[in-house]
């Protein structure tokens, strides 16, 4: 009986542990392997795809049910069908019953999900490795979805990219990638989650690289184009495969426009930094005014929020239908300048109070009244040159975004996804890059940094806590190498570079000035082309050197590794910063010395 008891637990133990090792023999495979990355692009783009679809359900869901129309945005004062005997006034009651049912879970599970969610998943990846709450993802698709339904006049952009980023985050967790990965992973979940949600996929993968990884690379592109295909696949099987926005096409008709766009662009620009200063000032007033639990704040501030939307109700959510109808040219210009301004306000007071959502679509919506408000006064002033006022709006929704993020590339690929809108293209680059450099002078954050400022938080700093990154370079530096003379031929060159542990030597010239980096792939690749023909290859140090990114003795450490990262070689020159001279030489190992600097005293 002992015998029989003792065996009968046996085989009960062995297939838990048996499918345990093959589920961690499948996840190291899937790190290991050269397809590996693919097949985790993938996984995570169809994730944010089908989390796209359900967002989107939950908004409409939502919107029905506390409004009784699809969109309220564009229902005019008409009363909810539900409770058709309270009228329009029903407008002052929904945020509320909204932040009564979203503030508690908010507060309770996931209190990253507050806000526009682009800065949590910037500051995730800067400092963080790419790690995120796997609850983010469902608190915030319910979160923003309640709050955009009962009103809330904020985008659906931020939440998906959070919510897809959150499940990058998980799977890369799961499999245990590395930190590299990792970020990468969550980069794939935003770009497949602005890829679904708005029928953009090249869009989506210039908003991942733009401003979620902030770099560019080929692994970094492969990845990020599979996770929004496969996303953007399953996006436009649920909701069609037409542009997101349906416009008429517009034309240049007259030279003397491109100067009329020019200005746009600079005036966007200014509103775009504008929206940003507001919408941080409202949330200020709101933490000094509000004195109770967090998790009655939402409702209580919608109080406020139901006024406004009673007053204009074209602020109700996202505000599509207002967005065609101006660009359409459906109002007057006095109107459209008021909705510009009810938008920031309605944004401003939804954010401030503790509602989810986004402000991508918030700044698409202020450009387009901007735009198409100065579209008809200059078309009534000039009616020869100006043209149609439905461009100008088109341009304004591009120009006024990356006023506020400051992201162009994002800004012209998504104008040109959403709209389909190719023969507009040349103006709205015009204006897209006078509108970035318009914000660089006035302002030196976005509305995604700034947010993080406010808290204390540099992206390029170290992280808060970290063991390195807050020592000055010239604390950690080695002693620099030789340098090599400008007019060293290649083959000394080549000598000398064999002989060093870094892969590179910094090059200077006959009065000992930095003039860059020789390395010694790029000497063995110049020794390597052939002789004859028209061009002669190089023969010089001088003539390969590479400028690399400056690293000064007083730069601190973390902003080098930045560009240690990136740079050729294994190590980078470090050089005095009034007279860039070269002083030393920062690798990683130098920097990992660091840490244990303190017991070496």
């Amino acid at each position: 009986m002992p015998e029989t008891a003792a065996a009968g637990p046996a085989p009960a133990t062995a297939e838990p542990v048996t499918a345990t090792a093959r589920f961690w023999s499948s996840a190291a495979r899937l790190r290991n392997a050269p397809w590996g990355l693919l097949v985790l692009a993938v996984t995570v783009g169809a994730g944010a795809g089908l989390g796209s679809i359900a967002f989107r359900w939950l908004i409409v869901t939502f919107t029905r049910l506390f409004s009784g129309h699809a969109d309220y945005a564009g229902a005019e004062h008409g009363p909810n069908p539900h409770v058709p005997w309270l009228g329009p006034f029903f407008v002052l009651l929904t945020p509320v019953v909204g932040g009564l049912l979203y503030g508690p879970l908010v507060d309770r599970f996931a209190k990253e999900a507050r806000g526009h969610g682009v800065p949590e998943v910037m500051l995730a990846v800067a400092q963080r490795g790419g790690r995120i709450n796997p609850q983010v993802s469902v608190v915030k698709a319910l979160a923003s979805a309640l709050c955009i339904g009962s009103g809330g006049s904020v985008g659906r952009e931020g939440p998906i990219v959070q919510i897809g980023s959150a499940l990058g985050s998980t799977l890369g967790r799961t499999v245990r990638v590395s930190e590299d990965r990792m970020r990468l992973l969550v980069a794939c979940g935003a770009a497949g989650g602005i890829a679904a949600t708005f029928n953009a996929p090249l869009a989506g993968v210039f908003f991942a690289m733009e401003l979620i990884l902030a770099t560019f690379s080929v692994e970094a592109f492969g990845a990020t184009v599979l996770s929004s295909v496969t996303a953007s696949v399953i996006g436009r099987a649920a909701f069609g495969d037409t542009a997101f926005l349906v416009l008429p096409p517009f034309h240049v008709e007259h030279l003397g426009q491109y100067g009329l766009f020019a200005v746009l662009g600079v005036l966007a620009g200014a509103t775009g930094v504008g929206f940003t200063r507001i919408l941080y000032w409202v949330e200020d007033a709101c933490d000094w005014a509000w004195r109770g639990p967090e998790w009655l704040r939402p409702a209580a501030g919608g109080l406020l929020l139901g006024l406004v939307l009673l007053a204009l109700p074209e602020m109700y959510g996202v505000g599509y239908p207002v967005l065609e109808k101006a660009a359409h040219g459906g109002y007057v210009a006095g109107f459209l300048l008021l909705l510009v301004v009810g938008k920031i306000l309605a944004t401003s007071l939804t954010i401030g109070i503790g509602g989810s959502g986004g402000v991508f679509a918030p700044s698409l919506f202020i450009g387009a009244m901007l735009g198409a408000a100065y579209g008809a006064t200059t078309h009534q002033l000039l009616p020869g040159t100006a043209g149609v006022a439905g461009a100008y709006a088109l341009v304004g929704m591009g120009a006024v975004f990356a006023g506020a993020s400051r992201a162009p590339i994002t800004a012209v690929v998504i104008l040109f996804e959403l709209t389909g809108q190719y023969s507009i293209i040349l103006p709205l680059m015009l204006a897209i890059v006078l509108a970035t450099l318009t914000s660089r002078l006035l302002s030196p954050d976005t509305v995604y940094t700034l947010k993080l400022r406010r808290r204390g938080i540099d992206l390029n700093a170290p992280a808060p806590g970290a063991r390195l990154g807050a020592q000055s370079v010239e604390s950690v530096m080695e002693g620099f190498p030789v340098p090599l003379p400008s007019a060293a031929e290649l083959p000394e060159a080549a000598d000398r570079l064999r002989l060093s542990d870094h892969g590179a030597l910094p090059v200077v010239d006959t009065e000992g000035r930095y003039l860059g980096t020789l390395t010694a792939r790029a000497t063995a690749e110049a020794l390597a082309e052939r002789t004859d023909g028209d061009v002669e290859p190089p023969t010089t140090a001088g003539d390969l050197a590479e400028p690399t990114p400056p690293v000064t003795t007083d730069m601190p450490l973390s902003t080098a590794l930045h560009a240690l990262v990136t740079a050729p070689g294994t190590g980078l020159p470090v050089l005095d910063p009034d007279h860039g001279q070269v002083l030393g030489w920062l690798t990683h190992q130098s920097a990992l010395r660091a840490l244990h600097a303190p017991s070496a005293t």
